[in-house]
């Protein structure tokens, strides 16, 4: 008999990564296998990597056939944490852990035919990581749902630094949809800060003593009927500052808009580097934040609602400026809300950069001005999220996604508590808080709205119209031009495509402003609102990207074409090296100094003899000629 091979007990034996499949019918089998020489032969096998049922489900209804990872891939990939890549609501961990979007469990058939196609090559790939495949490896027809260097405008840096440029690719000035954005790591951008910073404060105490004289009178009279008869009012006067401030708020402003008009060129004008920003800085807080009032303001109003007019024509956000000179700072390449405080004091400011330790500051920490007027819902704040799809960049295509929906704080809206429940309505960060008892009963439960629901509220305000004549046209705007401003940073490969998520606010206006994009915006089904919005964005998705390269008539849902550019074409290239190399000077060996020293020594003596040989030659032949003639 042949020798048995002895195989070790059942608990020290490695189990296999391979599932083991129970017996199939061989009818099922004759047909997945019927299925799969189908698909490989039409180039129709797909990964996904993430949990995306969605997808799995509509590409399995067009006749493709999954090539699944390994198990070691995807725990690999569960781990792996990226900040950039992994999604503005928390990557897979938060998708699967909330929101009710779960991994999908195979069944015989789905897991025979992965076995099937293991060693095929994939020509779709839909994952929520970029760097899940490498696209350098990739064929020209192999489709994956990423570009490369996106990080140009989906990062907080990317697109406050590419935005500057927007006067190369467009008349359009940046201020008009995105608010002010500096990066405080870079010193540059730290000291344009702080100016503006101080600038701002001018701006909001002239606001205040416009908007607030007649409020604070009435308070005051209000007070006194109030209080019992024999107090002393001098004691519960509010504390008051000089009228000086206001005279330096003004000719800090005047300044600003000489600057503007450019009359410093030739003049000399007094300059803001004059004020004491320090004392100034501080009688601001009292006034705004502590509310003192200031002694004689009352004679400034007029000057300053005629600073307020000359500087609503050269400063687009003034509007939403606010009083109280809020700032939000945000970690440069992070989401989901992580990071990301609001202050309204310079000194707290400046101390989250001089805190920091961190060698490189330039990329880590952006501050944006906060828009503290928005337009709320029944005293709530909220923003919105809008899809889409980038399929080229080379001519740019951008499709622009018919719907999108509110996300709200589940607290009441004020500017005199800045507390992340209040300012964020990222639902990564509001689905940690209950909603206030205070809160208007009309906000949904689940904070959150679809655009239809919100369009219904602007019709009882009567602003229905302004919701397509303003506020689309202007997300559309401000979309395309981020894209143009990172279009020659972003690799435009063949074959590729992303779904991007853009938040924003809107102005009392109705006017939109450009928050933030996001890379693999979250498909978690968190709300009634996204469980029917999140599934049909994706199979638009795909009806854009798979259907329309068989169809170019095909439907695509709910995404509308916004932008066609026109090809560019690529500059012929001769292949000529025009680059321009130096070196430097070498200074002269010392022997060779040497030598040639020498050489000069032994030359100057040959001329010397020579010069006394001739000298004697003369001298003797003088003399014969003297004999001569005697």
């Amino acid at each position: 008999l042949p020798q048995q091979r002895h195989l070790p007990p059942a608990a020290n034996r490695q189990k296999s990564s391979v599932p083991r499949l129970p017996p199939i019918h061989a009818a099922s089998m004759r047909a997945a296998k019927a299925l799969v020489e189908k698909a490989v032969k039409l180039k129709k096998v797909f990964t996904v990597v993430g949990p995306y049922p969605v997808i799995r489900e509509e590409l399995r209804a067009r006749g493709w056939v999954e090539r699944h990872l390994s198990s070691t891939a995807q725990r690999a990939h569960r781990c792996h944490g990226n900040e950039l890549d992994c999604g503005d609501e928390g990557g897979l961990r938060a998708e699967i852990g909330y929101g009710g979007v779960k991994e999908e469990r195979l069944d015989n058939l789905e897991a025979l035919m992965s076995r099937m196609v293991r060693k095929e090559t994939a020509h779709f790939f839909w994952t929520s990581r970029r760097d899940d495949i490498d696209c350098r490896l990739l064929q020209h027809d192999q489709v994956i749902n990423h570009y490369a260097n996106a990080a140009a405008f989906a990062t907080k840096v990317g697109l406050c630094m590419n935005l500057r440029n927007l006067r190369w690719f467009d008349a359009a000035d940046p201020d008009t949809f995105f608010p002010r954005c500096y990066r405080l790591g870079a010193d540059d951008e730290k000291q344009a800060f702080i100016e503006d910073f101080r600038r701002t404060a001018c701006t909001s105490l002239l606001q205040h003593v416009v908007e607030g004289s007649s409020h604070r009178r009435a308070d005051a009279k209000e007070e006194q009927l109030h209080l019992p008869e024999g107090t002393d009012l001098s004691k519960h006067k509010l504390p008051f500052v000089n009228a000086g401030v206001i005279a330096t708020a003004l000719r800090v402003c005047q300044h600003y808009l000489g600057v503007l008009e450019h009359r410093d060129i030739d003049v000399t004008m007094e300059t803001d580097g004059e004020v004491s920003w320090g004392a100034f800085l501080q009688d601001y807080y009292k006034v705004v934040h502590e509310g003192a009032s200031v002694r004689g303001g009352g004679v400034f109003v007029e000057r300053c609602q005629a600073m307020l007019h000359k500087l609503q024509e050269v400063c687009p956000q003034l509007g939403t400026d606010g009083l109280n000179n809020i700032w939000i700072i945000k970690p440069g390449a992070m989401s989901r809300g992580r990071g990301i405080v609001c202050k309204d004091r310079l000194d707290e400011i400046l101390a989250v950069v001089d805190n920091d330790k961190s060698l490189n500051k330039e990329k880590k920490w952006v501050v944006q001005k906060y828009l503290e007027r928005p337009l709320l819902v029944h005293g709530t704040k909220f923003d919105l999220r809008q899809w889409f799809l980038v399929t080229d960049w080379n001519p740019l295509t951008v499709w622009f996604y018919r719907e999108c929906y509110l996300r709200f704080s589940t607290q009441p809206f004020s500017t005199k508590i800045l507390d992340s429940s209040i300012h964020l309505c990222n639902n990564s960060i509001q689905k940690h808080f209950e909603p206030a008892r205070n809160r208007h009963p009309a906000v949904p439960g689940d904070n959150m709205w679809s655009c239809s629901q919100f369009r219904a509220f602007l019709h009882q305000q009567g602003r229905s119209a302004e919701w397509d004549v303003v506020t689309v046209p202007g997300m559309q705007k401000a979309i395309i031009r981020a894209l143009q401003t990172a279009q020659e940073q972003v690799e435009p490969r063949r074959g590729s495509f992303e779904l991007y998520g853009a938040d924003f606010m809107l102005g009392r206006d109705l006017r939109p402003w450009l928050l933030e994009i996001n890379i693999c915006p979250t498909m978690a089904q968190s709300s009634v609102v996204t469980a029917h919005l999140c599934p049909a964005v994706q199979i638009d998705t795909l009806r854009v990207v798979l259907d329309r390269r068989s169809d170019p008539s095909a439907h695509t849902g709910g995404f509308q074409l916004i932008c066609r550019q026109g090809p560019v074409d690529v500059p012929y290239s001769l292949g000529v090296n025009l680059a321009v190399e130096g070196a430097s000077l070498r200074p002269p060996r010392a022997c060779r100094h040497n030598a040639l020293v020498s050489l000069s020594h032994s030359d100057l003596s040959s001329q010397q003899l020579s010069l006394e040989s001739s000298k004697v030659s003369e001298s003797c032949q003088s003399g014969k000629e003297r004999k001569s003639k005697k």
